[in-house]
């Protein structure tokens, strides 16, 4: 009987250890977590194609106009799934346009805008460089989840945005004219976007609401200078 118990306590020892193994395994095993608070912060980098409208008589682009635009935008959802949202953020842009508006000053500092005749002048480049720093504001739409990596979105908005940087460039043989001052100049730019894609890849098109220079820009034949910029592109969202 001795013998007996002393068996039936070894059992009841050895049970209970393999009982403790098998909870402690179980709470040393990394436990899935979702994030039920996620947002959608970005790092945002897009590549454009740049147009534009509202131009002067005989103005015409040539050669390749595109744009460069980085930034980052904060998430703010504003429904319980947070899939809906409102993004604000922080950019910087650079663009090129080329084209055959000539852009400079008189020896008495007046701008002049004259858009050259192919037939009258021959130039071997003509272009003027705009640097803003932007500030993005979207409504954000998205089929996201908190689990999900890849989900479409629709984000309409708008990017305010400042020129602190402009340059006109001609070239013509070994002369080459620079101009920065252009008093014209509209440097606050009010501008549309729209943003449609999936995962990292997305399609853009901003709309410029104002025109690049004021009424007080005419060409040297009395019309406004006016260009308003269209850009449509690509865009990479990086988490």
């Amino acid at each position: 009987m001795k013998k007996f118990l002393i068996a039936l306590c070894l059992f009841y020892s050895l049970l209970s250890v393999a009982q403790d193994r098998g909870v402690t395994r179980e709470e040393n095993a990394i436990p899935e977590v979702v994030d039920s608070l996620y947002r959608e912060d970005q790092f945002y980098l897009g590549l454009s194609f740049n147009l534009l409208i509202n131009e002067p008589p005989k103005f015409s682009q040539n050669g390749f106009s595109g744009g460069i635009h980085l930034g980052f935008i904060r998430d703010m959802p504003i429904n319980k799934r947070r899939n809906v949202a409102i993004g604000v953020g922080l950019g910087f842009s650079t663009n090129t346009f080329n084209s055959n508006l000539f852009i400079g000053e008189s020896e008495d500092g007046q701008s002049i805008f004259k858009v050259l005749d192919d037939n009258e002048i021959d130039f071997r480049s003509n272009r003027f460089n705009t640097n803003l720093i932007e500030v993005p504001i979207q409504f954000r739409w998205r089929t996201s989840t908190a689990t999900a990596t890849n989900f479409w979105r629709i984000y309409p908005g708008m990017k305010l945005g400042y020129i602190f940087a402009f340059k006109s460039t001609f070239r013509q043989n070994d002369i080459t004219l620079r101009q920065t001052d252009v008093p014209e100049l509209n440097k606050l730019r009010y501008v549309a976007t729209l943003a449609i894609g999936n995962g990292s890849f997305n399609a853009f098109v901003h709309y410029n609401l104002n025109t690049l220079f004021d009424n007080e820009a005419v060409t040297s034949s009395g019309s406004k200078v006016g260009l308003q910029p269209i850009k449509f592109g690509v865009e990479f969202y990086l988490f």
